[in-house]
């Protein structure tokens, strides 16, 4: 099968940061199903892998934890799936990735595709649509808030990826008021046409901006992007015993100033179930079994926005550098021809 990947760990401008491979044919056993890859989307965790990550000693890492496509073959133990059918999911950090022809993936991990999407619009969705979901009723349980109250939830860096799907989530399934936090124009109208009541621009003062709106303080905090740099201001906007979820990677995290509040912190990853194949692994299934569902009854959208013809190292390089720029409107996706 044909893949992409590295052998060394370099900047794109090093043409061996990304290269075209030939490597053996897959073989699906166990819980793993075959998948012939359709489309796949580029995420920040696929430039992170490649900018710092060293594969073994002569060996390439494949990357790609966002795809779409249809089955091949299957495990001895698959349950869940069969030949033919249209799958997607977000995959397992510590296999080869969907950047390739063909991949196993444990079926507890991959969900049946929406009817009502094609390749490259599902593809945009499975890791972004797990981490949103986590994000909201996994750890910071929005479920369980009091519907009396009123709730506000506020989404730093809402115009990318996971933004843009958790303020869909947030506003169809939830009874929260959400606000996103956007600082263009172009980035202002995406985060209000997938859901948001309102937004703010994090390069201002937060506190005199929601008062304008009428918001004293907010209920939860979902930092996406820069959470360390903000840390004083979601201290500042959070109401007593509120809570503050985040996915980045921040050099340092002091959140002793939180313990007069008795704020909370809930760290997400989408890879824990997959990482330590914990009692859980198979949620993510159902997850987006029952994403499938809410997008093909019109709830939820696709967040493609760029989509890039062909699925090889030179396109890849150009969606890996739409997202280092940091500026993604929604999710970019390459499609096999």
């Amino acid at each position: 099968m044909k893949a992409i990947g590295f052998y060394q760990p370099s900047p794109l401008s090093n043409p061996d940061a990304l290269v075209d491979l030939t490597l053996p044919d897959p073989v699906a056993t166990g819980h793993d199903v075959l998948v012939e890859i359709r489309a796949v989307s580029v995420n920040p965790v696929d430039v992170k892998v490649r900018a710092g990550s060293q594969p073994p000693a002569s060996e390439a890492r494949i990357l790609g934890w966002d795809a779409a496509g249809m089955v091949r073959a299957v495990g001895d133990k698959v349950t869940r799936f069969k030949a033919g059918d249209r799958v997607w999911y977000a995959g397992d950090l510590k296999r080869p990735g969907s950047n390739a022809e063909l991949q196993l993936v444990d079926e507890r991990v991959v969900g049946p595709m929406p009817k009502s999407l094609d390749f490259a619009a599902a593809a945009a969705l499975p890791l972004t649509a797990i981490t949103a979901w986590e994000l909201l009723f996994d750890r910071l349980k929005v479920q369980d808030a009091d519907p009396s109250a009123n709730n506000v939830l506020l989404v730093v860096g809402a115009a990318g990826g996971v933004g843009s799907i958790l303020v869909q989530l947030a506003r169809q399934l939830t009874g929260l008021t959400v606000i996103g936090t956007a600082s263009r124009q172009e980035t202002r109208e995406w985060v209000l046409s997938q859901g948001a009541h309102h937004t703010i621009d994090h390069h201002k003062p937060w506190a005199e901006q929601l008062n304008a709106l009428g918001v004293a303080q907010v209920s939860h905090v979902i930092g996406l992007n820069h959470t360390d740099s903000y840390l004083q201001q979601i201290v500042e906007v959070l109401q007593p015993e509120g809570q503050l979820a985040l996915i980045d990677d921040p050099k340092s995290l002091d959140i002793v100033a939180f313990k007069a509040k008795s704020l909370s912190v809930h760290w997400e990853l989408m890879f824990t179930r997959t990482l330590f194949n914990t009692p859980t692994l198979a949620r993510q299934h159902d997850l987006l079994r029952r994403v499938a569902e809410l997008v093909d009854s019109g709830v939820l959208k696709s967040t493609l926005t760029r989509r890039i013809d062909g699925i090889d190292a030179a396109t890849l390089k150009q969606a890996h550098t739409l997202v280092e720029a940091g500026t993604m409107l929604g999710k970019v996706v390459l499609v096999r021809g």
